[in-house]
Order: structure tokens, then sequence, then C-alpha cells
């Protein structure tokens, strides 16, 4: 017979208490209140008594139901998952459904009105996990790590292209949870680490790192799910520049930062330091930022302390706190690196907010390439090399009606990060003409010819015009 996680598997599959499951039991009036936090429209959805509707209610909105035919109660209970009073039973934990097919364990979220978070308070799979494994490359590797696992949700999207699988956490019970959402999920052979920082690995190395850390800045560690107890962002800082000490040749590392913006000093200067002097190719993304007094309201409302005797004591001494740093900011975004085994890493900041296409990590790998080309090739090797518009690149132009010529011309990306460039009546030629078939240098002879322009001032002026766009990805180097 099955152990009592895997008849609670099968239980969850066959009443279909799956992401397409409960989005269609719902439906989007309902799901999208949930989103809120609001329980109403979801409790009415459900209240039909069906085995999928009693699934919802018991392990997703936490209410207390009649135990349906065939869940182990009595092993689940011993397990810490349910709670049991006469016939009827309530779940200790929130168990969801996840967009792998497989199932994350973790606390429930708290709501106002509800018992303070617990010390070690394991959270749930949210926004922030679901960046992370958007961003995470999809280049099957050797071993990989989850750094800080939490609930074991990236492992979920890791199972799938990393031959071993190290997960760590500081917290004892978020392990405890992680390993039962692997075991829901079908997944075994993971290797659970108890520790800090890399200290349960020490003297390992892997081909992938990845981490959603406690990133949270804040004046004191209250809660290890989201706060360190390092000084303002100094742990990510530390992760950042630990992490080359544990990647393998061509290794990556991939994870999810908050870092202060102070009065005097450019964020990118800040985080750009932080990548230096890894001796890694480095790619940090700011993808939004947060005045001192929005930052502090998020993460209260978090721990759902809005409301409480504590919240306006709370709120001033980490709004004084942030103001004797001289705190302006907080930035989230993702931060990358690439052991390239170059002597000449490169490192890039950039903020950047738009749209992008999903996954992130289906061509994350050629935005670093292009990063690392667009700094290392020489003025002598880019007019060599053979360029390649890159897919999707489209071109808008826009004048006077009846102008000869366009006042702007603008490249457009419709793929990948979906960025635009200014460019001019050269560059422009040249996207439509490259397809790796010839050098550069002949293509701009070829184009002076048509415009009269100076060959010698086209290539000489070439180079610098065209390194941000090959950086950026408009255009890529043939290697065919």
């Amino acid at each position: 017979m099955k152990d009592p996680l895997g008849r609670l598997r099968d239980l969850l599959l066959e009443a279909g208490y799956t992401v397409e499951g409960v989005r269609g039991r719902l439906g989007d009036v309902a799901a999208t209140a949930l989103s809120r936090e609001e329980l109403v429209p979801a409790l009415r959805a459900t209240r039909d008594g069906d085995p999928l509707g009693t699934l919802i209610r018991l392990w997703w909105l936490g209410v207390p139901v009649e135990a349906p035919a065939g869940l182990p109660v009595a092993e689940l209970a011993r397990m810490g998952l349910l709670a049991v009073d006469g016939s009827r039973i309530t779940a200790e934990v929130h168990l969801q459904p996840w967009e792998t097919g497989g199932y994350v364990v973790s606390d429930r979220k708290v709501r106002p009105g509800d018992r303070a978070l617990r010390a070690d308070h394991v959270v749930g799979a949210g926004g922030a996990s679901a960046n992370l494994a958007q961003l995470v490359t999809r280049r099957p590797v050797g071993r990989a790590l989850d750094l800080g696992t939490g609930c074991g949700v990236q492992v979920l999207h890791l199972a799938g292209r990393a031959e071993e699988i190290t997960a760590t956490d500081v917290n004892p019970r978020a392990l405890e949870l992680a390993r039962m959402s692997w075991a829901l999920s079908g997944i075994d052979g993971v290797d659970a680490r108890e520790g800090s920082l890399f200290e349960p690995v020490e003297g390992e190395r892997y081909d992938l790192v990845v981490s959603n850390p406690p990133f949270v800045i804040s004046p004191r560690g209250r809660f290890t799910y989201r706060e360190s107890g390092f000084e303002a962002d100094g742990f990510c800082r530390d992760l950042v520049r630990r992490a080359p000490r544990f990647l393998n040749p061509g290794g990556t590392c991939q994870l999810l930062a908050n870092w202060l913006h102070v009065a005097g000093e450019d964020w990118q200067d800040r985080v750009g330091g932080w990548l230096a002097g890894t001796g890694c190719d480095g790619w940090a993304v700011q993808r939004d930022v947060q005045d001192p007094a929005e930052y502090v309201e998020l993460w209260l409302r978090d721990a759902a302390e809005q409301g409480t005797d504590r919240y306006r004591e709370l709120y001033d001494d980490w709004l004084g706190w942030f103001e004797a740093a001289g705190v302006t900011g907080v930035g989230f975004g993702w931060i990358t690196l690439h052991d390239s085994g170059s002597l000449d890493p490169v490192v890039r900041a950039e903020e950047y907010g738009r749209r992008v296409e999903l996954p992130v990590g289906g061509y994350v790998d050629e935005v670093l390439g292009s990063i690392a080309d667009a700094h290392r090739l020489s003025d002598a090797e880019i007019l060599a090399a053979r360029l390649v518009v890159a897919d999707g690149v489209v071109e808008e132009r826009t004048g006077p009606p009846g102008a000869e010529d366009p006042s702007t011309i603008v490249l457009r990306q419709t793929r990948g990060l979906c960025r635009s460039a200014r460019v001019g009546t050269v560059e422009a030629a040249l996207a439509g003409v490259c397809d790796g078939d010839y050098p550069l240098a002949p293509l701009l002879a070829a184009i002076a010819d048509l415009t009269g322009e100076s060959a010698d001032d086209l290539l000489a002026k070439a180079p610098e015009v065209l390194r941000p766009l090959i950086a950026e990805g408009f255009f890529h180097i043939s290697t065919g």
C-alpha cells in the first residue's frame, strides 16, 4: 500500500485538484477575488460538497469540512497536516497545485485578524516564486542547488532538467514541508540540507544555483522566510559575492534580490559593485522600485500587521531606520552570474520594468552571450563579423506625411526582452540586410555607395554605434 502522501496525491489527481481544475471550478470572479484574499465568492463556488469543491475548501480556503472518502485522515493528522474535530477536519497547512503539475505545501498566508506569524513560518509559492522560475535558464544541467528552498517550489521546476538537486534552508520546518511538496509531486532523490547561505555545501560546485532568498530589508530579522538578520542589503550582497566559489566552469547563478537606493549613490554602482569582484559575467535588472513608505507597508501587510496595536510602532521604527541610513527607495530585480571563464568579465546593471516574453529562461543564455560579445569584441572583430538581425525585430518610421525622410526610426523587438532603440538610417539599412552571409565591412561599403556617404567614415563609426545594439540583442554574431 502507498504511504499517506502517495494516497493523498492519488486523491488530489482523481478529483481534479490541479491548477486547471481549481481555476475552472472557481471561475474568473471567484479566482480574482481570491487573489485579493476575499474568500466569499470561492466559498459560494465550492458549497456543493463534491470531492473537488471539498478539497478546495480544505486545502486552499482553510475551512472545516467533512472528511472526503479515501482521505487518510489519521495518518495525515499524525504528520501535522490536519486537525480533527469529530467528523470534521481542518487543514493545518496550505496545499496548492502548481503549474508544473505538482503540489506545494506551506503555511497558510495570514489574513487580518489571524494569529501572529510563527517565527519559522514557511511562505507559500507566489509571485516571487513564479518570477524566479521564469528567469532560470532552461538549459539541462548536471548538478543544481536551490539555496533557501522554503516550501521547495523551485525544485519542482528543476526536476525536469537537473540530474542531481541539492536544496538547503536555515529553517528545519521549511525542509520538512518541502519534502512533503516533493513527495506529493512525485519527486525523489533531492538532497536536503539545513544551514545558512552556502554553509551546507561548502567545498562543492554546481552547474546551476538558484535562490529566492530572504531579501527583505528591515531593522531586524523577525521572520526567517523573508529576513536574514544581515545589515541592510548585506545578505544579497554576500550571496552574490560568494556564489562563484560554488559554480562549475560554465555554471550559472540566478536569484532575486532587493537593494537599497541611498542618497548620493547610483543604485547601478551599488549592485554593479557586488558583481564586479566576482570574476563572473553579471547581469542585474531592476524590475521595480518602491519608496520607503510603500516598501514598509507592503511587508507589514505581508505579515497581516495592519490594524494591530503595533502597526504604527513598527511602521515608524522601520521608516526611521531607513531615514537614518539615507535610504530613498528599495529596488527589486533579477541577478544572474555566469562563470564564462573569461579573464575580462562583463557586468551590466540596468533598469527594465517593461513587459518581457516569458519564460526569460528560454533566452537568458542568449542575452548573456550578447552582452559579452558587445563588450569583448574589438572594433576590427565587429567589422569582420557576420551579423544577423534578431528574430522578431521590426522597424517603425515616424515623420510628416509626404516627407522624403522619416524624422524617427525605431527598431523594436517583438520577442525576448521586447526592447526598442532609436536608430539612424545606416543601422536601419543594416537591419534590412544582415542575414549572416557577409561580413559587416562590405555591407557598410555598399550602404555608403547607395547613400553617398564616406565608406571610411561609416567604418570608423560603426563599431561604437552597433556595440549597444549587439549588447541589447538587436543583432547577433553569426557562428555558422
